[in-house]
């Protein structure tokens, strides 16, 4: 699986703690969002919601790895986007129960609440439960199975009929946002490279130029 880790402002200091979690458990990680460098741009979780929905609907990555303080923030702006389903996760039973319910793809992390001794050991349980495909998107518990699975695909669908396209919504939304995701360092070049070729992938290189 091809997995974006995108930190915003509050949580650059966790971008290593993220990047550990996921190291070993067989996925292609891209580190696309603040990497706690100096004379990087900041971000707000606004933008990396932004940038994690473009590069969802863009076909760029599988699964984005996002979060804020709390993740409420990020959760929030990241599915006012079409074809985006986000779990917030705080344990790994969470993560247990979402990947075999709700089987999205993306997740927010609440990278300062609540994070203390251990947080980097509950981000690793939580990786490990959330992407394990023996279970991915099963159900549970058993008795539920047909049910989970068929809502699963009718919010999938809810999620398309209830959003205007992401080509739309570029043209309307605000540039200052667009600068500035697009404008974090790697990410233009990402784009060109592991995004096919579509209308959207277009409109977006016109946007950036």
């Amino acid at each position: 699986m091809k997995i974006a880790v995108i930190n915003e402002g509050s949580t650059k200091h966790r971008n290593d703690d993220v990047l550990k979690a996921l190291d070993g458990l067989g996925h292609e990680v891209h580190n696309l969002g603040m990497k706690n460098a100096a004379g990087e741009p900041e971000l707000t979780y606004i933008e990396t919601g932004f940038l994690s929905a473009l590069l969802l609907n863009l076909g760029a990555v599988d699964f984005v790895m996002g979060g804020c303080g709390n993740g409420q923030g990020y959760f929030n702006a990241v599915m006012q986007f079409p074809g985006t389903a986000c779990g917030l996760l705080i344990d790994p039973v969470d993560a247990f129960l979402w990947a075999q319910v709700n089987a999205g793809n993306c997740l927010s992390l609440s990278l300062n609440k609540g994070y203390s001794l251990g947080g980097d050991v509950n981000l690793k349980y939580i990786f490990k439960a959330a992407l394990d495909q023996s279970y991915f998107g099963k159900g549970y518990p058993a008795a539920r199975v047909e049910i989970q699975t068929g809502t699963r695909k009718q919010l999938e669908k809810l999620s398309l009929d209830a959003h205007k396209p992401m080509k739309e919504i570029l043209g309307c939304m605000d540039k200052e946002v667009i600068r500035r995701a697009l404008g974090v360092p790697g990410v233009l070049e990402f784009i060109k490279t592991h995004a096919p070729a579509s209308d959207l992938k277009d409109c977006v290189l016109s946007l950036a130029k």
